[in-house]
């Protein structure tokens, strides 16, 4: 059995609703076809290809995954922002709770949508559910195709080193692969490297 466990964090590819920055989580929007025309095939090493559950994720997945199997994971989806669903910052920017989220929006509550905590404790049950899977298995990696909010907690959680939350710059369309030898893995500590997905060298963000 490989001695090493490699996890790609993959986010979808730009949506129609991206385009005009409308907060996006569990609403869904389709692809912009020409940035949908970009999307390429990534490295087909992988064995285990997980999405989150919403169209825009389990699109991408088939275009860059066309020769596997995608396994829909619900605890994948991006954060839920409850009424403020597919609006705007301009939209937006004169309601008080809003602007009160905005002061410390990992802390405050969206009307009808998740916690930041809430959030990030479904992010972390789909990993051990990834976790358990790879160690149980006879598997060494996996891909998984999810959202902006999904990896930047994930490398702020598991990348060797340590940045906030909004330093990380998660393009769409693009990945980041962590590797870990398997008992650290196991033992769910930062990874030992980080790289762009199916490139060699450090990201820059």
């Amino acid at each position: 059995m490989d001695d090493t466990v490699a996890v790609a964090l993959f986010r979808h590819g730009l949506t129609e609703a991206n385009k005009s920055h409308a907060y996006l989580g569990w609403t869904d929007s389709p692809l912009c076809p020409e940035h949908k025309n970009k999307l390429a095939t990534a490295p087909q090493g992988y064995r285990r290809i997980f999405a989150s559950d919403l169209g825009r994720c389990m699109k991408t997945a088939a275009i860059l995954f066309p020769d596997h199997s995608i396994e829909p994971c619900p605890e994948w989806r991006e954060m839920h922002f409850g009424e403020w669903e597919g609006r705007t910052y301009q939209e937006l920017k004169d309601n008080p709770a809003y602007q009160k989220w905005l002061e410390d929006p990992f802390s405050g509550v969206l009307p009808g949508g998740e916690s930041f905590a809430a959030f990030t404790a479904r992010v972390d049950k789909g990993w051990q559910n990834l976790t358990d899977q790879l160690l149980q298995g006879n598997n060494s990696d996996a891909a998984v195709i999810t959202h902006g909010g999904v990896i930047r907690y994930l490398l702020g959680k598991y990348a060797p080193e340590e940045k906030e939350f909004w330093e990380w710059q998660v393009p769409f369309g693009r990945g980041y692969e962590l590797r870990w030898t398997r008992e650290a893995f196991r033992r769910g500590v930062r990874c030992t490297s980080l790289q762009e997905a199916g490139l060699t060298g450090s990201p820059n963000g």
